[in-house]
């Protein structure tokens, strides 16, 4: 598995667990909350760091930390110090666990999940599922989605795409004149096609085939998905195209439409924010600026305000106009 070394979030140093956990319990104790304490603190820790404090908190106090905070926080602000607390290797699994759960499902997290994560991120996501709530994914997501979306997922959760190797021209061209056939040319759309091809070969040749097929076609295979298909499956194609070729400008387009226009989606602002924060968020606020024409730092002090926005762009790290 890659060493991510692009988040804005990275080991605090000199680390102390046990008086971090002191100077949370004197900031959450008595009347009132310190706020500002609390933020500084879980924001410029890695999670690995905050999982050491959450057990100094326990050993000194007795008391459960995310519990104290729970307690003691409220709203989106609340919603953000929990998330920072949750550890990194069930963060998927818990949001896919709440996706699928109760009335209706969340079609926004399957798809972001599951068509920007590595295949080797997509089995540890599977395995902490299975350990953790006593159930296969799989078995959840087929039960909860239908059709073509259904079946793009299930390909998505093999986690067998191609490792990337030498591209095979010959394959190139024949996959981008299948896709040209599957959808321009033909009367209906064989969404079939789509799928194993899109699901299982490797990035590097996925990206040949997308050129070469716009050379063929004169579309970008977007244009050709946006046209053709529609709902769920045109989401989730989409986001693996978008992630085929650069996950940091999918998750800085996911952010830029989080918070554009009326109102926000804040799960999604925090969801990205707290789990790209140790891995790629520097690349992320790179691509936002290019393609957006303002930093992300400047959207989300816009957007956002109080304690929940200072924590924001505090994971944010400095804006960077």
């Amino acid at each position: 598995m890659a060493k991510y070394t692009r988040g804005t979030v990275t080991a605090f140093s000199p680390f102390d667990a046990r008086a971090d956990a002191e100077a949370l319990r004197k900031a959450m104790k008595g009347m009132g909350t310190d706020e500002e304490t609390v933020l500084k603190i879980l924001t410029s820790r890695n999670n690995a760091q905050r999982q050491e404090i959450a057990s100094a908190f326990k050993t000194l106090f007795g008391r459960d930390l995310v519990d104290d905070l729970k307690s003691e926080l409220t709203g989106k602000f609340e919603t953000l110090m929990v998330s920072l607390m949750r550890p990194t290797y069930i963060f998927d699994a818990h949001a896919l666990k709440h996706a699928i759960k109760g009335a209706g499902t969340n079609e926004k997290v399957l798809t972001e999940i599951l068509a920007s994560r590595t295949p080797a991120e997509v089995r540890n996501i599977k395995q902490v599922y299975l350990q953790e709530y006593e159930a296969s994914l799989e078995d959840k997501i087929t039960g909860e989605t239908s059709g073509y979306f259904q079946r793009l997922l299930v390909v998505l959760l093999q986690a067998n795409r191609d490792p990337d190797g030498r591209v095979d021209d010959g394959l190139v061209e024949q996959d981008a004149q299948v896709l040209f056939r599957a959808g321009e040319l033909k009367w209906g759309t064989d969404e079939e096609k789509f799928i194993t091809i899109l699901g299982t070969r490797s990035i590097s040749h996925l990206r040949r085939v997308f050129d070469k097929y716009m050379t063929i076609s004169g579309f970008q295979i977007e244009e050709t998905i946006d046209r053709e298909t529609s709902g769920d499956l045109e989401k989730l194609l989409l986001a693996v195209v978008k992630c085929i070729r650069s996950v940091p400008a999918y998750f800085a387009e996911t952010l830029y439409y989080s918070m554009k226009g009326a109102g926000t989606d804040d799960d999604t602002l925090i969801r990205v924010m707290v789990s790209r924060s140790e891995i790629d968020l520097l690349d992320i606020k790179k691509e936002f600026r290019k393609n957006f024409a303002k930093s992300l730092h400047h959207m989300i002090q816009k957007d956002t305000s109080g304690d929940y926005r200072k924590a924001l762009l505090l994971l944010c790290g400095g804006d960077d106009e």
